[in-house]
Order: C-alpha cells, then sequence, then structure tokens
C-alpha cells in the first residue's frame, strides 16, 4: 500500500510540474505569439476590454482610446489619421480585425505581452483594472507631415530613415484613408467604409511604402549593380563601357536604348561613374551581364532583396528573380525585368552606402512603456549585414554626389550642402505611365538622413512624368526639413 501511495505521489508530483511548466510557458513565452494569433477568440475579447495603450509619434499621440457608450468598453481614435494610417492601422470589432501596429504590437498596446506579466501580476494584486501599455515609435511628426503633403495628388510613398541605426523616421503613403470610419463600431457604416476602399481602383489600403503591388525599382537599381562590380574587385568608376546609341540584348533581336535614346554622353567609350551619373541604361547592361545575375542577386541580398522584414509591420520581400537569362540580365542592369522593390528596400540600399558599406535592420518601434511611465521594453539597432568595404561606400558616394551636382538628379539639389542620390525610371507596358523613384541621403560626407521616395503612375503625367522633376524634390524637401533642425 505504501509502494502504491509512493508511486501515486509521484505520479501526482510529475503531472503538477508538467503544468506549472506548462502555464509557465504559456504565460511567458509563448504570451506573444498566442496573442498575435488571429484565432485566439479571447485576445480579441479582452482587447476591447481593456484600456488599450497609446501609440506616440514623438510627443504626439498618433492612436488612443475613448471610453465607448456600447457594448465595447473601449473604441480607438486617430488624430491626422490619413497620415498615420500606413503606421498606426486601424482596429476594429466589426470586422474583427487589425492593422499596422494596432497588428504587429496588438499584445504590447492590450497589455498581454511577456514583458508585461508582472505588470498584470500587480494590478490582480492592486485591484487595478487591466490596462495596456503605450509604444513609442521613431516617427519624427513633423517629417511625417512634410512627406505625406509632399504627397498630394500623387500615388506613391516616402520612407526616411536614419542610415547608422536604421530607425524609420517617416513613412507615408499615397492615397490613404480614414483609419477611424474602420474604427468605428457602427457595423453599416464601417462595413459599407470598407467596401468602399476594397474596391477604390487607387487602393488606398496599400501600405505602399512596404508592400502592395511592387514596381521595378528602375535605375535607383544601378546603384546595386555598380556596388556588385565595385565589390567584385575588377571594376572602378573609371572603368569603359561601349558607348553606342542602340544595344542589342544576348541571344534576341531587341534593341534597347538609353532614356534619351542618344549615346552615353560624347565618345565610343563610356566610363562606369559617368554612365551613373547620366543614368544610362545601355552600359549598366552591359555591366550586368559580364558581372552575371548570381553576382547581382547576391549583392542584392546584402541589402535586403528576397527577404521580408519585421519593423515591427511586415514588409513584402523585394524581389531579384532566382534565375534570369542573359537578356532579363541585362535588364535588370537598370532595374526593369522582373526586378521589384519596395521605397522600404531602396531605402536600404541607400542606407548601406552612407553607413560605410553596413545595412542595418530597418525599425519603427523605440520602446514600450507602461501608464506609470516605467519602461517595459527597448528595441535597439542591429546590423544586417555588410554589403561594401567602407573604401567601396566612399566610391560609391562620391559617384552618387556627382549624380546630384551635375547629373540626373539635380531635382534634389540644397544649396551648400553635398547630396548623394539616384533617380529611376521604372517602365511598365507600351503606353503605360512610368514609375518614379529617387533614393539618396545627405550631407554626403556625415549622412543624418537617407530618402526614398516613389511616385506611380508617372505622377498624373504618364510618360511625361519625370524621376528628377516628382520624385527627387520630394525627397529634397524631407532632406531640408531634417538639416534645418
Amino acid at each position: 500500500m505504501t509502494k502504491e501511495l509512493r508511486r501515486l505521489s509521484i505520479v501526482m508530483l510529475v503531472m503538477f510540474l508538467g503544468l506549472l511548466g506548462a502555464t509557465s510557458w504559456i504565460q511567458v513565452v509563448a504570451a506573444n505569439e498566442l496573442q498575435a494569433n488571429p484565432h485566439n477568440k479571447r485576445a480579441v475579447y479582452d482587447s476591447y476590454e481593456v484600456q488599450r495603450g497609446s501609440i506616440f509619434a514623438g510627443s504626439e499621440v498618433i492612436a488612443s482610446s475613448v471610453a465607448s457608450d456600447d457594448v465595447y468598453s473601449w473604441q480607438r481614435q486617430y488624430p491626422d489619421a490619413e497620415m498615420w494610417a500606413p503606421v498606426t492601422g486601424y482596429m476594429n470589432p466589426v470586422l474583427n480585425s487589425r492593422t499596422g501596429l494596432e497588428q504587429a504590437m496588438n499584445a504590447q498596446l492590450a497589455g498581454t505581452g511577456s514583458s508585461q506579466f508582472l505588470a498584470r501580476i500587480e494590478r490582480i494584486v492592486s485591484g487595478q483594472p487591466p490596462r495596456g501599455s503605450n509604444v513609442l515609435t521613431t516617427l519624427d511628426p513633423e517629417l511625417q507631415k512634410i512627406a505625406f503633403d509632399a504627397l498630394d495628388g500623387y500615388q506613391g510613398a516616402v520612407v526616411a530613415i536614419e542610415p547608422d541605426t536604421g530607425r524609420i523616421l517617416a513613412m507615408a503613403t499615397s492615397p490613404s484613408f480614414d483609419t477611424n470610419q474602420l474604427a468605428s463600431h457602427d457595423s453599416a457604416a464601417v462595413n459599407e467604409a470598407n467596401d468602399e476602399l476594397v474596391a477604390d481602383p487607387a487602393k488606398p489600403l496599400y501600405n505602399r511604402a512596404i508592400g502592395g503591388d511592387l514596381d521595378p525599382p528602375g535605375s535607383t537599381f544601378k546603384l546595386v549593380v555598380a556596388s556588385a562590380a565595385l565589390a567584385s574587385g575588377q571594376y572602378t568608376p573609371e572603368s569603359t563601357f561601349d558607348n553606342p546609341a542602340t544595344w542589342t540584348l544576348p541571344g534576341t533581336s531587341t534593341d534597347i536604348h538609353n532614356f534619351d535614346r542618344g549615346t552615353c554622353g560624347p565618345g565610343e567609350k563610356v566610363t562606369l561613374a559617368d554612365a551613373l551619373r547620366l543614368s544610362c541604361n545601355i552600359p549598366m547592361a552591359q555591366l550586368a551581364v559580364a558581372l552575371g545575375d548570381d553576382a547581382i542577386r547576391a549583392e542584392a541580398e546584402k541589402y535586403g532583396f528576397n527577404r521580408s522584414f519585421e519593423l515591427p509591420l511586415t514588409s513584402t520581400a523585394s524581389v531579384y528573380p532566382a534565375v534570369l537569362n542573359e537578356p532579363q540580365t541585362a535588364l535588370s542592369g537598370f532595374g526593369q525585368s522582373d526586378v521589384r522593390a519596395t521605397p522600404l528596400q531602396m531605402a536600404m540600399v541607400a542606407a548601406g552606402i552612407a553607413n560605410d558599406g553596413v545595412v542595418m535592420n530597418p525599425r519603427m518601434v523605440d520602446s514600450v512603456v507602461a501608464a506609470d511611465l516605467t519602461e517595459q521594453e527597448r528595441f535597439e539597432s542591429t546590423e544586417f549585414g555588410r554589403a561594401l568595404t567602407a573604401e567601396q561606400a566612399e566610391t560609391m558616394t562620391t559617384m552618387m554626389i556627382a549624380n546630384v551636382r551635375e547629373g540626373a538628379a539635380s531635382g534634389a539639389r540644397i544649396d551648400g550642402v553635398d547630396v548623394a542620390g539616384k533617380t529611376g525610371t521604372a517602365e511598365h507596358g507600351p503606353g503605360d505611365p512610368y514609375t518614379l523613384w529617387f533614393t539618396g541621403f545627405a550631407p554626403a560626407e556625415d549622412p543624418e538622413v537617407v530618402v526614398a521616395v516613389m511616385v506611380q503612375d508617372g505622377g498624373g503625367l504618364g510618360q511625361n512624368g519625370t524621376s528628377n522633376g516628382i520624385a527627387a524634390p520630394i525627397a529634397k524637401k524631407v532632406i531640408e526639413a531634417v538639416l534645418s533642425r
């Protein structure tokens, strides 16, 4: 009998320890994952019972909770809703959905994250009502407004980041939408607004800065190709290429041209530096074929292509295809073929060059702070990897300065400041409007900010819209705002 009791006791102890371990794992280790699971109905219900934390950009509240007079205790409210829509997203019980930071930081905002475990216990013991924590973003409200206003009337996006930290300072997209309409608890109004937004051909629900229908990066991708050339050790800015006005893609009868359909400056040969400065397609296509798609892909991936990033918003992976034939490789030399990119990705390319060749992981949250101002989580800057040596990055910077000072990106010039940049004009089908790009940084000698701009639909001018006339001046406005602080 004593042996049987002893065995039973051991079994009960093992079961107790197993239960304790499983409970601890759920409460601490797996808490964030469970809270983020859209099938966790309890988490959804709790989200509306708790006074959810606010989201801050600097000292400005960009999302908060207000008391509700319906069956839900709290409703989300968004000041300057359209400007902040790609960042905050929205939260709604009618649609049972969350987007943006409302989704990505749901556990922290709802007070159910693993870092808030002790705070939850303290509130239970003290009898205080549950309350979420505040999320402090990296975003600068002044820069966000300048970027958003600069996009007025256009379809596109702007991303501004600190090159040495990866902190995102601005993320604007246009057209946008009023997140308050989708935060309402009025079922009929919410469903009507949502249906209209989904049906809108301009796709205002897309966060074009990090996703949506990705566009070719056009000539901004020449930075990656030039970077691959320098990294190979086989090329310098003085390396030369044939300089015809027309060039036939290898193995085809298809001819390509430079943008102005002339040669890339005078002479039978053109240097890599001049090809980049004048943004010529033919020499970059020749270079791409000489390098091969494997080398270009490897360099592109050093900048972040072919992978998604958690900001904590999830970015769509920019694409350099896995396999390209020679004609496709030639087209990729100036950002065409099946190359696709987000503005965030092209900002990362410029940022890697600006940061002495080191690419930082992008992020848009600094910390999570409790209602009593206790810091519960802090997010640090981390390296993604190295794309170039410091010397090679300096060489790239010199070529990018020439591009703005006396080349194809003159629309980004700022008096008294060296701006390093590159424009891009991405083509689509015959007769289709171009996508207009710019990416660059300033001051070139000690970069404070990187800005990437993407404008779709030719800026409303079809094929008459130019990247230097539309995208570069938008970037200039954001850069000037940073430098004037």
